[in-house]
């Protein structure tokens, strides 16, 4: 058992760690207030093959890995309670 605990805090921070390194490589996008009021999110070819751009995959490898990072937590905070 303690070999297992072991595995999951390694994969816990190596995942913590890759999350960290993707949500700094991602670039600020959103207009805020401004763009609604001038339009700028309006539905363009851009916004649709959005997923398709390399801020697309990076923003969903930060929602995977995020949901891993949070059930590995899970699982260590029940496999390694106080």
């Amino acid at each position: 058992m303690e070999i297992l605990k072991n595995i999951l805090i390694a994969i816990d921070i190596i995942v913590a760690l890759i999350v960290i390194v993707i949500v700094m490589l991602q670039h600020k996008d959103d207009p805020g207030l401004s763009g609604t009021i001038t339009g700028a999110g309006a539905n363009n070819f851009l916004d649709k093959n959005k997923g398709r751009t390399k801020e697309g995959r990076l923003k969903r490898w930060t929602i995977i890995l995020g949901v891993v990072f949070a059930v590995i937590t899970v699982v260590l905070s029940i496999v390694y309670p106080l």
